[in-house]
């Protein structure tokens, strides 16, 4: 939109930089057919032209020419007149039980004029432009303006009065929902008695409307988005709900019909409206309602300002966007400004956005809330670790955007990638590539080899803050280190904080099936070694995800909601190291066929396990299980700190006919992808019915029983008690080899070498039990364990008759000690209060370098180290010190005890920040 005039030379202007018109004494052109006027109206330009000449002047030399006009015109005869302000024919008694008339006027748009016919002799009327439909407000606007000015003229009966000071009859004339104003050609009007009302005391050009400034009303609009706890410095508000701004004008306010005001909101490198970046729209009346496009109504007006409420549709792209403003007054007044910048997030509170949530606690929960637990350990020890998400912090929001603006699909074409940011599933899968460092520069570098040099390791995070802050302090340089959970939590944080609704979830026994076959293939030797390099499948003890809340309106009905996400580096989709979003629908249900990724997701959760015993070059299928891989899916249960089991979400019953029939639906989608493939060796073998469906369980199960306990809690630092428990179920007699291992293993399912074994031959009687115990001790183990002190324990059992073997396996994770967090006061917002922490060396020997690390959104603002030294062995001790709350409301603190010696040791707690008793 291109400026007219003297500002046409510039696309943006300072706010009140346009220059003012100056106001003159003017004379209508009529024909005048008395001398003595004529006489007058020389006056009167004479004044005009005379720079010194009084407004009032001005005004008294035209009421002469006026009043003498007037008599020498006939009773009723109307007055040809161009581009007066405002003509007022009536008397203060005849405003009572006017009709009102619309009429059409010539060069007017987007207003109704209207026109008040009296009752009273030759038939005098008063008009009036409104904009928009003007109903009620027609009739008391004229009576209103009317009374005003011939009051304020001191005349009565229609006759005129002494001269009047031009400038309260300009003021008039200036406020909105005034009579009428800059008529757009020549009208026809009829006669009255004031020269102010005929143009004497217009400027030489209407006034052209100026913005001098914009309130962007940031504290009150912030708060109405949800994004108050971000910033109220700045605008950020959310799509599909109307936000609110003041604009300040010079040299008058705002006159709806008169200037037409379009705002412009742009976003991206490239703003194009054909792509959705780029908007122009009109200013109208009232709230805006249109949900589909962008929209403006001005709600209230000042006598230089007006409220503006803006409204972004529901699925506009999101981002930082720039807001300008065209101004057009008429008569060729044109100009244009840039505004300001706000940021435009995701929608959960708008029911037209893709991530609406109906229920407020789910909102709270998945949008709103900073902190969150994340659950680690296996099957059987479930252990929950809290985490920091902190989304809410005020740099995080710029982080994100940053995020967008590196990922692979926005360096090749902007312009493309900014306008796909309408779409949550879109901007979720970009951002699934982005929080891992595979491809690009992303956020986090994996690491699973044990050797965390040059970096953190993954088990001493506790929140996301140190690690986006990092990316962005290193110009994004990717964080050093990180495995699932920490990817998810970095990913709950940056979608959070975008506006998706969004949750962490852990899958224990978590399948990652390399081949598509849904089949995990594991392999054991002989000693019951689990062997690491035989299968590219594996077998994690739990692995992490998202799960964000979405419409995909990319599929078909009944695949919106919970959809899966995974940033944890795995396998390529499409080229790039990203998965998702996954609808989880379509996983209970088979439908792997629907993008993005089903088949993979699929396999973590619902996928067959296959245990084979290798020896030489010989292999040996045991156990087919269909029922271990995919237990206890669980999340953060919402306005709680417990455990939800949601594995009903991702599949029927193990088991089920349902169950079993989702598997061969999904089964004969991978073999239908794959047969469909130029080349697919060994079709027939990968998908056959023989390898999937056959009863591949143990011979000896019926025969013997087996099973592995532990005898006392598993404490990291002390000796690992293990027994098993060997039964002969039949009434024959059995002699067993048992091969007995333990080995420690990563969190992903790779394995380490043994660290112990050991071989027993037991007699066993008919129905006889026998029990087998033995001890390691730390020295002996310790130095083998690995950052998530997961350790598997093997015992393979073979009959030395028939040859029959049986394997038994469990996975043990040592439990580390806590922190103890006691806090010491009443914990009040911007008021210092004092924590007293108490920790324990975990190992029988002395640890050095030892370091507390203190943390929780809205409790401390970054990262506080406190160094403690070094700690005898088993050595107890405590450290007392203050943290002053900088926002209120819930909150966690995060303390975590470091040491190159033993893993990470980690205490949390819940507190309930009051708010200052001032109110801040």
């Amino acid at each position: 939109m291109e400026e007219a005039g003297e500002e046409a030379n510039s696309d943006t202007k300072q706010l009140g930089s346009s220059s003012v018109p100056r106001w003159r004494a003017a004379t209508p052109t009529h024909s005048d057919a008395s001398g003595g006027s004529k006489h007058l109206r020389g006056q009167a330009e004479a004044a005009r032209s005379a720079a010194r000449t009084s407004r009032r002047e001005a005004c008294r030399v035209g009421v002469q020419w006026a009043n003498e006009r007037a008599r020498g015109m006939a009773g009723g005869q109307e007055l040809r007149h161009q581009g007066s302000w405002a003509l007022l024919s009536a008397t203060p008694s005849s405003l009572a039980g006017w009709r009102v008339d619309p009429l059409r006027e010539p060069g007017l748009t987007g207003i109704s004029c209207w026109r008040a016919i009296s009752p009273l002799p030759q038939g005098r009327r008063v008009s009036t432009c409104l904009p928009g439909p003007a109903h009620g407000r027609v009739q008391k606007t004229l009576a209103e303006k009317a009374l005003a000015v011939w009051q304020e003229e001191g005349t009565a009966g229609g006759r005129a009065g002494g001269p009047l000071g031009c400038s309260s009859t300009q003021e008039l004339a200036l406020v909105p929902g005034n009579l009428v104003s800059e008529w757009g050609g020549e009208s026809v009007m009829p006669l009255g008695p004031h020269p102010c009302l005929y143009g004497f005391c217009q400027p030489m050009q209407p006034q052209g409307l100026q913005v001098r400034s914009i309130d962007w009303l940031r504290p009150r609009n912030n708060l109405r988005h949800h994004t108050a706890q971000i910033d109220t410095r700045r605008l950020l508000v959310r799509r599909g709900q109307a936000f609110d701004i003041r604009l300040h004008f010079l040299p008058r306010g705002y006159q709806p019909g008169v200037d037409s005001i379009y705002l412009i909101a742009e976003t991206g490198p490239q703003p194009e409206q054909q792509s959705g970046t780029r908007a122009v729209f009109l200013l109208g009346l009232g709230q805006p309602t249109a949900s589909g496009i962008w929209s403006a109504g001005y709600v209230a007006n000042g006598p230089r300002s007006a409220d503006v409420a803006v409204l972004a549709p529901a699925r506009a792209p999101i981002g930082r966007y720039q807001l300008k403003i065209h101004v057009d007054s008429g008569y060729g007044r044109v100009a244009s400004y840039l505004l300001g910048e706000f940021v435009l997030l995701f929608n959960a509170w708008c029911p037209e956005d893709d991530v609406y949530l109906a229920s407020e606690p789910e909102r709270q929960e998945y949008v709103m809330n900073e902190d969150g637990i994340i659950y680690q350990g296996n099957k059987d020890w479930i252990l929950p670790s809290p985490w920091n998400y902190g989304q809410f912090e005020e740099d995080v929001v710029d982080i994100c955007l940053k995020l967008l603006d590196r990922n692979l699909n926005y360096r090749r074409d902007p312009a493309k990638d900014s306008s796909l940011r309408g779409s949550a599933a879109y901007v979720s899968r970009v951002l699934s590539a982005i929080v891992n460092s595979n491809d690009d520069s992303g956020v986090l570098l994996g690491n699973w080899s044990e050797d965390y040099s040059g970096g953190v390791r993954p088990t001493a995070w506790s929140g996301s803050l140190a690690i986006l802050r990092q990316w962005d302090r290193t110009g994004g340089q990717p964080v050093r280190y990180g495995q699932c959970w920490v990817f998810a939590a970095v990913m709950c944080t940056v979608m959070r904080g975008l506006g998706i609704p969004t949750r962490v979830v852990t899958n224990f026994n978590s399948g990652h099936d390399t081949d598509g076959n849904l089949i995990i293939d594991i392999f054991f030797d002989k000693t019951g070694q689990l062997l690491p390099r035989e299968s590219k499948d594996s077998v994690w003890n739990f692995h992490v995800w998202n799960e964000c809340w979405m419409a995909r309106r990319d599929l078909p009905a009944g695949y919106g909601g919970w959809q899966v996400l995974d940033a944890t580096p795995q396998e390529r989709s499409n080229g790039l190291y990203c998965c998702g979003p996954a609808p989880v629908t379509a996983i209970r249900e088979g439908d792997v066929q629907h993008r993005y990724d089903a088949p993979f997701v699929f396999s973590m959760v619902n996928a067959d396990r296959v245990t084979w015993l290798l020896s030489g070059t010989r292999k040996e299928k045991l156990h087919l299980d269909e029922k271990s891989i995919g237990i206890h899916i669980s999340t953060k249960r919402i306005g709680s700190q417990d455990r939800e089991d949601i594995t009903g979400a991702y599949k029927h019953r193990e088991g089920s006919v349902e169950e079993r029939r989702a598997f061969r639906k999904a089964l004969a989608a991978r073999a239908g992808e794959a047969s469909g493939a130029p080349e697919a060796p060994g079709l027939e073998t990968r998908f056959s019915t023989e390898a999937v469906g056959g009863n591949l369980a143990s011979p000896m199960e019926g025969q013997l029983s087996l099973r592995l306990q532990l005898v006392e809690s598993a404490e990291f630092g002390q000796d690992l008690h293990l027994r098993l428990l060997a039964q002969n179920l039949e009434v024959a007699h059995k002699e067993v080899k048992l091969s007995l291992s333990t080995q420690p293993v990563l969190h992903n399912g790779t394995p380490r070498p043994p660290f112990w074994q050991e071989t027993h031959y037991l007699s066993l009687s008919p129905k006889e039990e026998k029990r087998i115990s033995w001890r390691i001790a730390y020295g002996q183990y310790g130095k083998h364990l690995a950052e998530e002190r997961q350790v598997q324990a093997i015992a393979i059992a073979e009959e030395n008759t028939s040859w029959q073997k049986m394997l038994v396996e469990k996975t043990i994770t040592m439990a580390n000690p806590t922190l103890t967090l006691s806090v010491l006061a009443p914990v009040v917002v911007h008021q210092s209060f004092p924590l007293h922490v108490e920790f324990v060396n975990p190992l029988p020997q002395p640890a050095g370098g030892c370091v507390l690390v203190v943390e929780g959104s809205g409790l401390v603002k970054g990262q506080t180290l406190i160094e403690l030294g070094s700690l005898g062995a088993q050595e107890k001790g405590g450290i007392k010190f203050q943290l002053t709350p900088y926002k209120s409301g819930p909150r966690q603190l995060h303390v975590t005890l470091t040491s190159s010696h033993f893993p990470p040791i980690k205490g949390w707690k819940q507190l309930e920040v009051a708010p200052h008793p001032g109110g801040s």
